[in-house]
C-alpha cells in the first residue's frame, strides 16, 4: 500500500516528524536506518497506528511514497567530524528504489554542502534521474526539543532550502501541512547553515554561563540571583543557566577542512561544557573535605541521571562522566531516577535506590544533576546531609548550588 511519507531513520529526529505527519493526516511510513535511542510509549504507538503510520517490511516500500525525508542521526565520530555513514546507507536504499518526481529531504545535522556534494550524487548515482530535473531535493533542519509542550512541530517555523526553486517549493508544499509558518531560505547550504548555528548558538551561551558559574563561585557571587535579575532585561539578553554539562543529539559543529573554517568560539565553548563533569567532582570532594569527610569510601547519591527534566532521554548526559569520576575517587555511588529503572557506567550496573528520602538522608553527599517535577527539593534538603545543587532549582540557601 503506497504512503505519502516515508521518514528513513526513527531515532531523536525522525520519530517527532513521524508522528506530526500522522496527526496532520498524512499516510507515512517508517524505516529504519540503524539501532536508533528513539522509543515510544504503547499508547503513543497505538495512536500512530490508527493514524496510517506503519513501520516498512522491506526497502522496496521507499518507491511507493511522494515524499522521503532522511533523518538518519549523524554522531560524532572518533576524529570529531560528523558521521555520515547513516545517512550515506539511507541515500543508497532510497536510491535504487526511488521514482520519478519524488520529494527528497534532509533533516540530519549536516555540515554546509553536504547535501549537494554527498547527498545528490549517492541519490543520482543510485537512481539514474537527476536532481532538481527529476526529483526535487531539499534540506530542513530539525527543530525538535524532547519534552517541550509549548513548542510543537504545528507551531514551529520550518525553514526549506532546495536545489533549485522548484524543490524548496516542493518541500515547503509538504512541510506546509505540519506547520504553521514555513520559511525559504536561499538556498541548500543556507538552510544546513540554520542548522549549524542555532546549536551551536546553544553550545556557546551554555559554555558562558557555565564559565561565569565557575568565576561567580570563586567571587563568592550567587550567579542565580545574577541571571534572575539580569533577565528581566526587555533586549539584548537571553537567560542560560550552567549545569554539570550539556547532552542531547544536537553536538556542537565545528567547521574543518582548511584555513579559515574553524569556529574558535565553537572550539573554546566545547573545552568549557566538557570540564564541567570534571568540575562538579571536585566541587563534590571539595564540600565533603569540609565536612570532615573523604570522597574516598564516601557514599554519593546522584539524582537525575537524564540529559533533561521529566524525560528518560540520557543520551549525552553528564551523569556517565560523573559518575565515573567519583568511583575512581573510592566513593560508593548510588542513583536515583524516576525515568531510568536500570542505570550502567562503563558495562557496570550502578545501585538503584528506592526509597528516596532515606537513601539521601544515608548518603555522605546527595547531587542534584537534574531536576525532575517529580523531586520535592524542599524535603529533599531538608533530609540530606549535604546536598549539591548544580541546577540552581533548590531554594536559596536550602543546598550548595553550582
Amino acid at each position: 500500500m503506497p504512503a505519502d511519507l516515508a521518514v528513513i531513520g526513527l531515532g531523536p529526529f525522525g520519530l517527532p516528524l513521524a508522528q506530526a505527519a500522522v496527526a496532520a493526516g498524512i499516510s507515512t511510513l517508517g524505516y529504519r536506518t540503524g539501532p536508533e535511542p528513539g522509543s515510544l510509549s504503547p499508547a503513543e504507538l497505538r495512536r500512530m497506528l490508527s493514524g496510517g503510520f506503519r513501520h516498512a517490511t522491506g526497502p522496496a516500500e521507499l518507491g511507493r511514497v511522494r515524499t522521503a525525508v532522511i533523518c538518519a542521526p549523524t554522531p560524532r565520530a572518533a576524529d570529531g567530524t560528523l558521521d555520515l555513514s547513516q545517512v550515506e546507507t539511507a541515500a543508497r536504499t532510497l536510491a535504487e528504489r526511488m521514482r520519478p518526481h519524488t520529494t527528497v529531504i534532509l533533516e540530519s545535522p549536516v555540515h554546509p554542502g553536504t547535501t549537494e556534494n554527498f547527498l545528490r550524487p549517492l541519490l543520482e548515482g543510485g537512481s539514474g534521474l537527476v536532481a532538481g530535473r527529476d526529483f526535487h531535493l531539499a534540506y530542513s533542519p530539525n527543530r525538535v526539543d524532547p519534552g517541550n509542550r509549548e513548542f510543537t512541530p504545528g507551531n514551529t517555523p520550518k525553514v526549506i532550502g532546495g536545489l533549485t526553486p522548484a524543490c524548496t517549493e516542493s518541500a515547503a508544499a509538504f512541510y506546509g501541512r505540519l506547520t504553521d509558518k514555513v520559511v525559504r531560505a536561499r538556498g541548500l547550504r543556507e538552510a544546513e547553515t540554520v542548522q549549524l548555528l542555532e546549536t551551536n548558538f546553544r553550545h556557546v551561551n551554555i559554555a558562558l554561563v557555565n564559565e561565569m558559574a565557575v568565576l561567580c563561585h570563586d567571587l563568592g557571587v550567587d550567579l542565580w540571583d545574577v541571571i534572575r535579575c539580569a533577565e528581566t532585561k526587555p533586549f539584548g539578553f537571553q537567560a542560560f543557566r550552567p549545569g554539570p554539562g550539556v547532552g542531547g543529539h544536537g553536538v556542537p559543529q565545528n567547521l574543518t577542512g582548511g584555513p579559515g573554517r574553524s569556529l574558535r568560539m565553537v572550539e573554546l565553548a566545547e573545552q568549557v561544557n566538557s570540564q564541567m563533569p570534571r568540575y562538579v567532582v571536585q566541587r563534590a570532594a571539595a564540600l565533603l573535605n569540609e565536612h570532615g569527610k573523604s570522597a574516598r569510601g564516601a557514599r554519593v547519591l546522584l539524582l537525575g541521571v537524564t540529559y533533561k527534566p521529566d524525560l528518560g532521554d540520557q543520551r549525552g548526559t553528564p551523569a556517565r562522566e560523573i559518575a565515573v569520576r567519583l568511583t575512581e575517587l573510592g566513593a560508593a555511588v548510588s542513583y536515583h531516577d524516576p525515568h531510568v529503572p536500570s542505570w550502567s557506567v562503563l558495562e557496570r550496573p550502578v545501585p538503584r535506590v528506592d526509597s528516596l528520602y532515606e537513601a539521601a538522608a544515608d548518603a555522605d553527599l546527595t547531587i542534584l544533576l537534574q531536576h525532575h517535577r517529580t523531586y520535592d527539593l524542599q524535603g529533599l534538603s531538608v533530609k540530606a546531609q549535604l546536598l549539591l545543587d548544580t541546577r540552581g532549582t533548590t531554594p536559596t540557601g536550602a543546598a550548595h548550588r553550582l
